[in-house]
């Protein structure tokens, strides 16, 4: 099959929100936030990971299981009502119910026009203090996703994600333009400035690699506000194939942001930086090991 290659301008809206304790009252949110890009140009909108709730994952509880949802379900068919209206592309993270007992942490993607183009499952599923999410999350069993909507052909993939090389390139060698990450990351409230800028660096610059090692555009969409012991860190961002930053959101502020995305630049930058023609996939075997032990 021949992948379309999009050349005209996108333009991408990033939605960070502070979450709110009801449901409804975030879903609420959220669609407001999309208008509200929309207004301003958005041709594709990215919701943070997790929208719809708290993040739950703060602690292991049983009760939060009554969150989950069907994808597609109620959320997604009001997600393509308001794409279908406002003629967007939206991104949308959800807590699937797949099965009784079977739960995944998934984005819907619906195109243009309304149409339900597919679901991307969380394959990397963290399980650290604040971030309990092996409890809830069974890792995606269905592969990379690569999303060809109206405006733009999107690779999906969501927040502990962002930390693997592996998936960037993956989902960029399915021929994604754009790279996007609903997320939901902050610091613990007893940690020093020090190492909280520390951390927020790290987590940009592992993001900004795969725009360059990729030569593709990185959308990533943080929430903001504290939530129990976690101050979220927003800092939501969108970086270009050479890596260079077009916008960065505020740590503390719920922002709604549109940013121009120029695709001819990924053509540029992989002619001139050809780090794809020289891949050596050949030499690459080892990477299916757990770890390389010395022989």
């Amino acid at each position: 099959l021949q992948v379309m290659i999009h050349t005209k301008p996108v333009s991408v809206g990033l939605v960070q929100m502070q979450s709110a304790s009801g449901k409804q009252e975030n879903i609420d949110k959220a669609v407001a936030g999309i208008r509200e890009a929309a207004a301003k140009g958005a041709q594709i909108v990215c919701l943070q990971e997790l929208f719809a709730s708290p993040y739950f994952c703060l602690e292991e509880n049983y009760d939060y299981f009554q969150l989950a949802e069907p994808v597609p379900g109620p959320t997604t068919l009001l997600m393509q009502e308001l794409a279908g209206e406002l003629d967007v592309v939206i991104v949308a993270s959800l807590f699937e119910k797949r099965a009784r007992g079977v739960y995944h942490n998934t984005v819907a993607v619906i195109d243009a026009g309304g149409k339900y183009l597919g679901r991307y499952r969380k394959h990397h599923i963290p399980d650290d203090p604040g971030y309990y999410e092996k409890f809830y999350f069974t890792p995606g069993d269905q592969g990379y996703q690569v999303f060809d909507t109206k405006y733009a052909r999107i690779g999906t993939l969501i927040c502990w994600d962002q930390w693997y090389p592996e998936a960037a390139r993956i989902t960029s060698l399915m021929g994604a333009d754009i790279l996007f990450y609903p997320t939901a990351i902050g610091w613990a409230v007893s940690q020093d400035e020090a190492l909280n800028q520390q951390q927020y660096r790290s987590w940009q610059i592992i993001q900004r690699s795969h725009s360059v090692a990729n030569g593709v555009f990185v959308v990533s969409v943080n929430r903001t506000g504290q939530e129990g012991d976690m101050n979220f860190w927003g800092g939501s961002f969108v970086s270009d194939p050479a890596g260079e930053m077009l916008f960065e959101a505020s740590h503390d502020k719920e922002e709604v942001k549109v940013v121009s995305l120029d695709l001819r630049r990924i053509d540029e930058m992989r002619v001139h930086w050809p780090f794809l023609r020289d891949r050596r996939i050949d030499t690459y075997k080892p990477l299916l090991n757990r770890y390389i032990d010395e022989q």
